[in-house]
Protein backbone atom coordinates (compact mmCIF):
# COMPACT_ATOMS: atom_id res chain seq x y z
CA UNK A 1 0.00 0.00 0.00
CA UNK A 2 1.29 3.15 -1.18
CA UNK A 3 1.96 6.36 1.63
CA UNK A 4 -0.81 8.35 -1.06
CA UNK A 5 -3.25 4.98 -0.57
CA UNK A 6 -3.07 5.51 3.39
CA UNK A 7 -3.78 9.11 3.18
CA UNK A 8 -6.72 9.04 1.10
CA UNK A 9 -8.07 6.10 3.20
CA UNK A 10 -10.50 7.64 5.74
CA UNK A 11 -10.44 5.57 9.01
CA UNK A 12 -13.15 6.01 12.20
CA UNK A 13 -11.48 7.37 14.94
CA UNK A 14 -15.13 7.46 17.10
CA UNK A 15 -17.67 5.72 17.06
CA UNK A 16 -20.74 6.76 18.90
CA UNK A 17 -24.82 7.64 18.46
CA UNK A 18 -25.63 10.64 19.71
CA UNK A 19 -28.64 11.55 18.00
CA UNK A 20 -31.79 11.80 20.56
CA UNK A 21 -34.78 10.67 18.30
CA UNK A 22 -38.06 9.79 20.15
CA UNK A 23 -38.55 5.72 19.04
CA UNK A 24 -35.85 4.95 17.62
CA UNK A 25 -35.15 1.49 19.08
CA UNK A 26 -32.12 0.27 16.44
CA UNK A 27 -29.64 2.54 14.49
CA UNK A 28 -26.61 1.48 11.66
CA UNK A 29 -23.27 3.47 12.52
CA UNK A 30 -22.91 4.65 9.45
CA UNK A 31 -19.69 2.92 7.71
CA UNK A 32 -19.51 3.28 3.91
CA UNK A 33 -16.56 4.36 2.35
CA UNK A 34 -14.58 4.24 6.18
CA UNK A 35 -12.92 1.65 8.38
CA UNK A 36 -12.59 1.28 11.85
CA UNK A 37 -8.68 1.51 12.99
CA UNK A 38 -7.17 -0.34 15.72
CA UNK A 39 -7.25 1.70 19.24
CA UNK A 40 -10.58 3.86 18.04
CA UNK A 41 -12.70 4.99 20.74
CA UNK A 42 -16.60 3.41 21.32
CA UNK A 43 -18.81 5.20 23.43
CA UNK A 44 -21.88 3.93 24.71
CA UNK A 45 -23.69 6.11 26.56
CA UNK A 46 -26.42 5.11 29.61
CA UNK A 47 -29.67 3.52 28.39
CA UNK A 48 -27.70 2.60 25.25
CA UNK A 49 -25.94 -1.11 24.19
CA UNK A 50 -23.97 -1.38 21.09
CA UNK A 51 -23.44 -4.57 18.91
CA UNK A 52 -20.57 -5.40 16.23
CA UNK A 53 -21.53 -7.63 13.43
CA UNK A 54 -19.44 -9.64 11.05
CA UNK A 55 -21.11 -11.21 8.38
CA UNK A 56 -24.55 -10.98 9.72
CA UNK A 57 -23.91 -12.46 13.38
CA UNK A 58 -23.22 -10.78 16.46
CA UNK A 59 -19.84 -10.60 17.67
CA UNK A 60 -19.79 -8.68 21.08
CA UNK A 61 -22.19 -6.73 22.51
CA UNK A 62 -20.82 -3.58 24.92
CA UNK A 63 -22.95 -1.93 27.74
CA UNK A 64 -22.72 1.77 28.90
CA UNK A 65 -18.97 2.81 29.06
CA UNK A 66 -16.37 4.10 26.75
CA UNK A 67 -13.88 1.45 25.01
CA UNK A 68 -10.63 1.53 23.77
CA UNK A 69 -10.68 -0.87 20.45
CA UNK A 70 -8.02 -3.27 20.65
CA UNK A 71 -7.27 -6.80 20.17
CA UNK A 72 -8.13 -7.36 24.15
CA UNK A 73 -11.87 -5.57 23.86
CA UNK A 74 -12.80 -7.14 20.66
CA UNK A 75 -11.46 -10.61 20.48
CA UNK A 76 -13.72 -12.61 18.24
CA UNK A 77 -13.33 -9.76 15.65
CA UNK A 78 -9.50 -9.47 15.97
CA UNK A 79 -9.35 -13.11 15.10
CA UNK A 80 -11.66 -12.93 12.42
CA UNK A 81 -10.26 -9.61 11.17
CA UNK A 82 -6.33 -10.18 11.49
CA UNK A 83 -5.72 -6.88 13.13
CA UNK A 84 -2.45 -7.38 13.90
CA UNK A 85 -1.19 -7.04 10.12
CA UNK A 86 -1.30 -3.45 10.73
CA UNK A 87 -3.79 -1.69 7.88
CA UNK A 88 -2.94 -4.86 5.55
CA UNK A 89 -6.37 -6.14 6.44
CA UNK A 90 -8.90 -3.12 7.48
CA UNK A 91 -11.68 -3.68 10.20
CA UNK A 92 -15.20 -2.82 8.50
CA UNK A 93 -18.16 -4.56 10.45
CA UNK A 94 -21.53 -3.28 11.28
CA UNK A 95 -22.24 -1.56 14.21
CA UNK A 96 -25.47 -1.25 15.69
CA UNK A 97 -26.46 0.66 18.42
CA UNK A 98 -29.82 0.01 20.87
CA UNK A 99 -31.95 2.16 22.88
CA UNK A 100 -32.73 0.18 26.23
CA UNK A 101 -35.03 3.23 27.63
CA UNK A 102 -38.80 2.34 28.51
CA UNK A 103 -40.93 2.80 25.62
CA UNK A 104 -43.64 4.33 27.46
CA UNK A 105 -47.42 5.08 26.99
CA UNK A 106 -47.83 2.02 23.90
CA UNK A 107 -51.65 1.01 23.08
CA UNK A 108 -52.99 -2.20 22.63
CA UNK A 109 -56.69 -3.05 22.02
CA UNK A 110 -58.50 -5.92 20.57
CA UNK A 111 -59.55 -5.06 16.84
CA UNK A 112 -62.19 -7.55 17.14
CA UNK A 113 -64.05 -9.37 19.84
CA UNK A 114 -62.38 -11.92 22.12
CA UNK A 115 -64.45 -14.96 22.64
CA UNK A 116 -64.05 -16.47 26.06
CA UNK A 117 -66.10 -19.04 28.09
CA UNK A 118 -67.85 -17.40 30.79
CA UNK A 119 -68.21 -18.94 34.32
CA UNK A 120 -71.54 -17.38 34.51
CA UNK A 121 -72.74 -16.30 31.21
CA UNK A 122 -71.33 -18.91 28.81
CA UNK A 123 -69.56 -18.04 25.72
CA UNK A 124 -69.08 -14.30 25.49
CA UNK A 125 -67.27 -11.92 23.66
CA UNK A 126 -65.44 -9.32 25.11
CA UNK A 127 -63.25 -6.29 24.42
CA UNK A 128 -60.36 -4.66 25.95
CA UNK A 129 -58.11 -1.76 25.56
CA UNK A 130 -55.29 -0.28 28.00
CA UNK A 131 -51.61 0.58 27.37
CA UNK A 132 -47.97 -0.90 28.15
CA UNK A 133 -44.51 0.25 28.33
CA UNK A 134 -41.56 -2.03 27.37
CA UNK A 135 -37.58 -2.08 26.91
CA UNK A 136 -34.88 -4.29 24.55
CA UNK A 137 -34.00 -6.45 26.93
CA UNK A 138 -31.66 -9.22 24.60
CA UNK A 139 -30.16 -7.58 21.77
CA UNK A 140 -29.67 -10.64 20.32
CA UNK A 141 -32.90 -11.72 20.08
CA UNK A 142 -34.67 -8.09 19.19
CA UNK A 143 -32.06 -7.94 16.39
CA UNK A 144 -32.85 -11.22 14.72
CA UNK A 145 -36.28 -11.17 15.09
CA UNK A 146 -37.75 -7.91 14.63
CA UNK A 147 -35.03 -4.80 13.96
CA UNK A 148 -33.71 -6.89 11.19
CA UNK A 149 -30.44 -5.26 9.30
CA UNK A 150 -32.61 -2.14 8.70
CA UNK A 151 -30.46 1.15 9.10
CA UNK A 152 -32.54 2.05 11.28
CA UNK A 153 -35.66 0.62 13.70
CA UNK A 154 -38.47 2.20 15.35
CA UNK A 155 -41.64 1.60 17.54
CA UNK A 156 -43.74 2.40 14.99
CA UNK A 157 -42.32 -0.16 12.68
CA UNK A 158 -42.90 -2.98 15.33
CA UNK A 159 -46.27 -1.61 16.87
CA UNK A 160 -48.06 -3.75 14.25
CA UNK A 161 -46.68 -7.22 15.19
CA UNK A 162 -45.86 -6.35 18.89
CA UNK A 163 -49.61 -5.64 19.28
CA UNK A 164 -50.39 -9.10 17.40
CA UNK A 165 -48.36 -11.03 19.55
CA UNK A 166 -50.15 -9.57 22.62
CA UNK A 167 -53.75 -10.26 21.46
CA UNK A 168 -52.57 -13.45 20.69
CA UNK A 169 -51.27 -14.29 24.46
CA UNK A 170 -54.50 -12.66 25.71
CA UNK A 171 -57.04 -14.73 23.95
CA UNK A 172 -55.00 -17.77 24.83
CA UNK A 173 -54.70 -16.40 28.38
CA UNK A 174 -58.56 -15.77 28.58
CA UNK A 175 -59.89 -19.00 26.60
CA UNK A 176 -57.61 -20.81 30.14
CA UNK A 177 -58.97 -18.64 32.55
CA UNK A 178 -61.92 -19.43 35.00
CA UNK A 179 -62.73 -16.02 35.61
CA UNK A 180 -65.95 -14.37 34.75
CA UNK A 181 -65.80 -10.87 32.95
CA UNK A 182 -67.98 -9.32 36.34
CA UNK A 183 -64.96 -10.44 38.38
CA UNK A 184 -62.60 -8.63 35.40
CA UNK A 185 -64.08 -5.30 35.09
CA UNK A 186 -64.63 -5.40 39.23
CA UNK A 187 -60.74 -5.50 39.61
CA UNK A 188 -59.00 -4.83 36.77
CA UNK A 189 -55.72 -4.20 38.56
CA UNK A 190 -55.81 -8.14 39.22
CA UNK A 191 -56.75 -8.32 35.90
CA UNK A 192 -53.96 -6.53 34.52
CA UNK A 193 -51.41 -8.38 36.40
CA UNK A 194 -52.66 -11.56 35.62
CA UNK A 195 -52.54 -10.38 31.65
CA UNK A 196 -48.90 -9.14 31.78
CA UNK A 197 -47.95 -12.75 33.51
CA UNK A 198 -49.35 -13.70 30.21
CA UNK A 199 -47.55 -11.93 27.68
CA UNK A 200 -44.23 -11.42 29.31
CA UNK A 201 -42.52 -14.57 28.36
CA UNK A 202 -44.06 -14.41 24.89
CA UNK A 203 -42.70 -11.09 24.09
CA UNK A 204 -39.36 -12.35 25.98
CA UNK A 205 -38.99 -14.69 22.92
CA UNK A 206 -38.18 -11.11 20.84
CA UNK A 207 -35.53 -9.64 22.96
CA UNK A 208 -38.44 -7.16 24.74
CA UNK A 209 -38.86 -6.92 28.84
CA UNK A 210 -42.22 -5.80 29.69
CA UNK A 211 -42.26 -2.92 31.96
CA UNK A 212 -45.77 -2.36 32.65
CA UNK A 213 -49.40 -3.10 31.33
CA UNK A 214 -52.55 -1.70 32.19
CA UNK A 215 -56.50 -2.63 30.97
CA UNK A 216 -57.94 0.51 31.11
CA UNK A 217 -61.31 -0.58 29.39
CA UNK A 218 -63.33 -3.73 29.67
CA UNK A 219 -66.80 -3.87 28.11
CA UNK A 220 -69.07 -5.94 26.10
CA UNK A 221 -69.99 -5.31 22.54
CA UNK A 222 -73.27 -3.49 22.41
CA UNK A 223 -75.94 -6.42 22.12
CA UNK A 224 -74.89 -8.41 24.53
CA UNK A 225 -74.46 -5.17 27.16
CA UNK A 226 -77.92 -4.66 26.37
CA UNK A 227 -79.01 -8.30 27.43
CA UNK A 228 -76.83 -8.22 30.63
CA UNK A 229 -78.43 -4.82 31.69
CA UNK A 230 -81.23 -6.29 31.75
CA UNK A 231 -80.41 -9.43 33.57
CA UNK A 232 -79.01 -7.13 36.23
CA UNK A 233 -82.09 -5.00 36.46
CA UNK A 234 -83.98 -8.06 36.98
CA UNK A 235 -81.74 -9.46 39.69
CA UNK A 236 -81.77 -5.49 41.15
CA UNK A 237 -85.59 -4.75 41.29
CA UNK A 238 -86.71 -8.46 42.18
CA UNK A 239 -89.56 -7.19 44.68
CA UNK A 240 -92.30 -5.78 41.80
CA UNK A 241 -93.37 -3.96 44.96
CA UNK A 242 -90.21 -1.56 45.21
CA UNK A 243 -90.72 -1.68 41.35
CA UNK A 244 -94.19 0.16 41.38
CA UNK A 245 -93.00 2.72 43.85
CA UNK A 246 -89.74 3.41 42.10
CA UNK A 247 -91.48 4.07 38.76
CA UNK A 248 -94.11 6.32 40.87
CA UNK A 249 -91.17 8.31 41.90
CA UNK A 250 -89.34 8.58 38.43
CA UNK A 251 -92.73 9.75 36.99
CA UNK A 252 -93.43 12.65 39.36
CA UNK A 253 -90.69 15.29 37.59
CA UNK A 254 -91.50 13.65 33.94
CA UNK A 255 -95.13 14.68 34.77
CA UNK A 256 -94.41 18.28 36.04
CA UNK A 257 -93.01 18.71 32.79
CA UNK A 258 -96.27 18.02 30.79
CA UNK A 259 -98.50 20.80 30.07
CA UNK A 260 -101.27 19.45 32.32
CA UNK A 261 -98.17 19.38 35.57
CA UNK A 262 -98.68 16.82 38.29
CA UNK A 263 -102.41 17.77 38.74
CA UNK A 264 -102.94 16.18 35.20
CA UNK A 265 -100.92 13.58 35.58
CA UNK A 266 -102.40 12.87 39.20
CA UNK A 267 -105.23 10.00 37.57
CA UNK A 268 -102.00 8.54 35.44
CA UNK A 269 -100.33 7.86 38.38
CA UNK A 270 -103.06 6.22 40.48
CA UNK A 271 -103.48 4.19 37.73
CA UNK A 272 -100.03 2.93 37.25
CA UNK A 273 -99.22 2.52 40.80
CA UNK A 274 -102.53 0.37 41.05
CA UNK A 275 -101.42 -1.70 37.75
CA UNK A 276 -97.62 -2.13 39.79
CA UNK A 277 -99.39 -3.71 42.89
CA UNK A 278 -101.35 -6.04 40.65
CA UNK A 279 -98.53 -7.45 38.63
CA UNK A 280 -96.69 -7.47 42.26
CA UNK A 281 -99.26 -9.44 43.72
CA UNK A 282 -100.25 -11.88 40.92
CA UNK A 283 -96.32 -12.88 40.12
CA UNK A 284 -96.61 -13.60 43.88
CA UNK A 285 -99.12 -15.91 43.96
CA UNK A 286 -97.48 -17.96 40.73
CA UNK A 287 -94.51 -18.22 42.05
CA UNK A 288 -96.30 -19.76 44.96
CA UNK A 289 -97.41 -22.38 42.87
CA UNK A 290 -100.85 -22.77 40.63
CA UNK A 291 -102.06 -25.42 43.39
CA UNK A 292 -102.75 -22.22 46.06
CA UNK A 293 -106.66 -21.79 46.85
CA UNK A 294 -108.32 -18.24 46.19
CA UNK A 295 -108.70 -17.86 49.68
CA UNK A 296 -105.02 -17.87 50.42
CA UNK A 297 -104.45 -14.04 48.14
CA UNK A 298 -103.79 -11.25 49.69
CA UNK A 299 -106.81 -9.22 50.76
CA UNK A 300 -107.48 -6.03 48.75
CA UNK A 301 -106.03 -3.06 50.63
CA UNK A 302 -108.86 -1.25 53.32
CA UNK A 303 -110.58 1.94 52.09
CA UNK A 304 -109.63 3.58 54.65
CA UNK A 305 -105.86 3.26 54.51
CA UNK A 306 -106.47 4.46 50.19
CA UNK A 307 -108.12 7.45 51.70
CA UNK A 308 -104.94 8.11 53.57
CA UNK A 309 -102.86 7.85 51.13
CA UNK A 310 -105.15 10.18 48.78
CA UNK A 311 -104.93 12.70 51.30
CA UNK A 312 -101.47 12.48 51.50
CA UNK A 313 -101.10 13.13 47.18
CA UNK A 314 -103.82 15.86 47.69
CA UNK A 315 -101.80 17.13 50.26
CA UNK A 316 -98.80 17.44 48.15
CA UNK A 317 -100.45 18.83 45.17
CA UNK A 318 -100.29 15.31 42.76
CA UNK A 319 -104.37 15.38 43.27
CA UNK A 320 -106.39 17.94 42.57
CA UNK A 321 -109.34 18.95 45.00
CA UNK A 322 -111.77 17.12 42.45
CA UNK A 323 -110.02 14.63 41.65
CA UNK A 324 -109.77 13.86 45.42
CA UNK A 325 -113.69 13.72 46.20
CA UNK A 326 -114.13 11.81 43.27
CA UNK A 327 -112.00 9.18 44.56
CA UNK A 328 -112.80 9.74 48.05
CA UNK A 329 -116.82 9.08 47.36
CA UNK A 330 -115.83 5.77 45.03
CA UNK A 331 -114.17 4.49 48.10
CA UNK A 332 -116.53 5.06 50.82
CA UNK A 333 -119.30 3.54 48.49
CA UNK A 334 -117.37 0.26 49.02
CA UNK A 335 -118.09 0.94 53.12
CA UNK A 336 -121.21 -0.70 54.10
Amino acid sequence: MGILDFISKQFIDVIQWTADEPGVLAYRFPMSGMEIQNRAQLVVRETQKAAFFNEGKIADIFGPGTYTLTTQTLPVLTYLKNWDKFFESPFKSDVYFFDTRDQIDRKWGTTQPLTIRDKEYGPIRIRAFGNYSYAIGDVELFWSRLAGTAERSTSEMIEGQLRGIILTAIATALGQSSVGFIDMAANQEAFSKQLEEAIEPVLRAYGIDVKSFYVQSLSLPEELQRILDKVSSMNILGDLNRYAQFQTAESIPIAAENPGGLAGAGAGLGAGLAIGQAMAQGLGNAAAGTSQSPSSAQPAEDPIQLLEKLGDLLAKGILTQQEFDAKKAELLSRIK
